[in-house]
């Protein structure tokens, strides 16, 4: 079942970055527009990332419709509470709070949470954005050469 699950989002990024490489894109740019799908998919946005997606390619021509939208399906359902827990973690350990703090308030801890959550998820997002920039500049210029 999760090996099935598994492959099904493998090939479905295959895909997507395959038609990414074979897009009228610089290298760059589809290197560019995975990064930018990758922050925005990265960040705690409740869905809004897609409708993103749509303003962003609508604005700038030079955006991979391919690459951004591939992002999606690297950091999909299965991956993202992984990506907040790393995200919490990360922020409370840069705020040097305690993950779940001790006598405080519901509010007071509730606060504590959304700043060690966005705090983390900006670190998490810059990080995965540039080393999905780096991964699929890579992919996309050795693609190019093979053909």
């Amino acid at each position: 079942m999760l090996g099935e699950r598994l492959a099904v989002y493998r090939d479905r990024i295959r895909r997507e970055l395959t038609a990414a490489f074979r897009a009228e894109h610089t290298p760059h740019q589809v290197a560019s527009s995975f990064a930018i799908g990758i922050f925005v998919t990265a960040m705690p946005t409740g869905g809004l990332g897609i409708g993103l997606f749509f303003v962003l390619v609508s604005v700038w021509s030079w955006i991979s419709k391919p690459a951004i939208f591939a992002s999606v399906a690297v950091l999909n359902p299965a991956v993202k509470p992984a990506v907040y827990l790393a995200s919490f973690q990360v922020g409370a350990t840069v705020l040097g709070t305690d993950p779940i703090p001790d006598g405080e308030t519901v509010t007071e801890s509730a606060w504590t949470v959304v700043q060690q959550l966005l705090i983390g998820n900006v670190l998490i997002a810059l990080a995965l954005s540039g080393i999905g920039y780096v991964v699929v500049l890579y992919l996309t210029r050795t693609n190019r050469r093979r053909k």
